[in-house]
């Protein structure tokens, strides 16, 4: 191999001189430049310069691009942006990951596309979260957009930990609900109750029986629920923070039923109960002492 076919300088200076126009090149060879800057991508990558590998990907997808190639394209916006996790520019993670989305998009591959949301999600959780949050949302809105609910069923829970990390519990309610909502649409009945649980159990631990109750009453009129070990486990709880017992709220949080939840709900179980039981009681009419006097009916 030449010097020239191997030296990725080289290669970006020819390719770069194809895509441009001149009076001696009235059309610009995309073709043969968008091979170039793969050749190129690949040689900085194996030289270790992480920077000049990436802007030589997203040159790469651009030739994709204009050659009519968007699935290349795509993939190509996902190296750039698996390169652009490790040198920490976190603004372009989301960039590139999003692009590589709208690329798989115009293939009409739904899948694809969440699942290059997901990557960015999951390469953001921790420097920028909200960010995260934003790409995981819309990656399961794709596969809702396409019937594909059952296969989001991840992306759901991993965004509903991301918020109770954040300490935003109802946002993380809301998600295990969002799975619940889309588990009933596929049939999957145990996935179902298992989000509708882990709502309830967070509603818990941010200390809001209200909220509590309510979820647990609305998710009560769906069938499938009503039967279920889940239910009985959130009726469980539910009784044990009406009468105030902390020690029967610690055993119905070691049932089965929550053992099968995702490992991050399990533990926001084993930590109740949370806050003031006595209040809780107290709010209900359990504790306010004032016993109604049958004889009275003023």
């Amino acid at each position: 191999m030449s010097s020239s076919s191997s030296d990725p300088e080289k290669l970006m200076a020819k390719a770069d001189k194809l895509t441009k126009l001149s009076f001696t090149r009235w059309n610009a060879d995309w073709k043969s430049a968008t091979a170039l800057y793969e050749q190129a991508a690949i040689a900085y990558r194996f030289r270790k310069d992480n920077e000049k590998a990436k802007d030589a990907f997203e040159k790469a997808s651009k030739g994709q691009e204009m050659i009519s190639s968007p699935w290349d394209a795509a993939k190509h916006m996902e190296s750039a942006g698996a390169i652009a996790k490790e040198l920490g520019l976190w603004n372009e993670v989301s960039d590139f990951y999003r692009r590589a989305s709208e690329f798989y998009r115009e293939c009409g591959r739904s899948q694809p596309a969440s699942d290059a949301l997901a990557k960015g999600a999951s390469a953001l959780e921790d420097k920028a979260p909200e960010e995260a949050i934003k790409l995981y949302d819309d990656a399961c809105a794709l596969l809702e957009d396409d019937g594909k609910e059952q296969m989001a069923f991840d992306l759901y829970r991993a965004a509903a930990n991301l918020y109770v990390k954040l300490e935003k519990y109802s946002d993380a309610a809301a998600f295990h609900l969002r799975l619940g909502s889309a588990a009933d649409k596929c049939n999957a009945i145990n996935s179902q109750c298992k989000g509708y649980l882990s709502a309830i159990i967070i509603y818990l631990y941010a200390h809001d029986f209200q909220q509590a109750q309510k979820c647990y009453n609305d998710c009560s009129g769906v069938q499938g629920f009503q039967s279920s070990d889940q239910n009985r486990c959130a009726m469980k709880l539910l009784a044990a923070y009406e009468e105030g017992d902390a020690e029967e709220i610690k055993r119905a949080a070691q049932s089965t039923a929550i053992n099968h939840l995702d490992h991050v709900v399990i533990r926001l179980a084993r930590k109740l109960p949370t806050g003031d039981l006595q209040a809780i009681k107290k709010d209900l009419g359990g504790d306010d002492g004032d016993e109604l006097d049958e004889d009275d009916l003023t």
